[in-house]
């Protein structure tokens, strides 16, 4: 299972928000590059970017930060030594196709799209379309119906609906995250989590409250493809070699 450090984006600096509040924040870092050199130092193999200015606003606004942060993982080996170079997905306020091209050019290995993902199915399967396995969905919930707009807009779409409707379209995986339990130090939602994984056709990843090493084994338990972690390794309560060796146990 797939261990993938949070870089999230907000005035241009690396902060956390309680329950996706923009009231609730937590600054970590004041250079957000910095901020993922130290996963990819640690040993991710993959970092998750989201623009939170950008999920609020509906247009990215922390893009030369993004893009630094491809062109500092994307173009160069690890930092451990070895070939094999750290993947960067992108998330944020994606809803037009200019900001994805170039961020895809730049050496992104994904891009995550959420609130244009649930309002304009046209889009999302012109994107998957012309980057096979590359557009992730990003499917934010409370109460197991999705939020959109930076979540500040609740839907009465359930999330399991919406990635069955998306069944046949060649995406690369399905982002779950519970919102309630987001940056909570609390725990993911194993029973919604239970039921995106028998519902998705895609490759599932969990987000949301992921902070200790049986958090992250109830997840591959279930069939996580990986998990997203955020808040418990800023603050020290879970480390990414830790993440690492839970993921990597052998099934029981």
């Amino acid at each position: 299972m797939l261990i993938i450090p949070a870089v999230d984006i907000k005035g241009g600096k690396a902060v956390r928000l309680k329950q996706g509040k923009a009231d609730r924040e937590t600054v970590y870092d004041a250079d957000p590059v910095h901020a993922a050199r130290r996963w990819a130092d640690a040993g991710a193999q993959r970092i998750h970017v989201v623009d939170l200015d950008g999920a609020f606003d509906g247009v990215p606004r922390n893009s030369a930060l993004t893009l630094a942060i491809l062109r500092e993982f994307c173009s160069a080996p690890r930092a451990a030594g070895g070939a094999e170079r750290i993947e960067i997905e992108i998330g944020g306020g994606l809803r037009d196709a200019a900001s994805i091209v170039e961020f895809m050019n730049t050496g992104a290995a994904r891009c995550v799209l959420g609130t244009r993902a649930l309002e304009d199915r046209a889009f999302l399967t012109t994107l998957a379309e012309r980057y096979p396995g590359r557009i992730s969905v990003g499917l934010d919930a409370k109460g197991g119906k999705l939020v959109t707009k930076g979540w500040v807009s609740q839907s009465e779409t359930p999330a399991t609906v919406l990635v069955r409707e998306l069944r046949g379209l060649p995406l690369g995986e399905v982002i779950y995250t519970d919102i309630e339990r987001d940056g909570m130090l609390s725990g993911p939602n194993l029973k919604r989590l239970e039921d995106m994984r028998k519902a998705s056709p895609f490759p599932l990843i969990a987000s949301g409250g992921i902070t200790t090493v049986e958090h992250i084994r109830a997840c591959r338990r279930l069939g996580c493809f990986g998990a997203i972690i955020g808040k418990a390794f800023y603050d020290g309560a879970l480390t990414i070699r830790e993440a690492l060796e839970a993921a990597r146990e052998s099934a029981h």
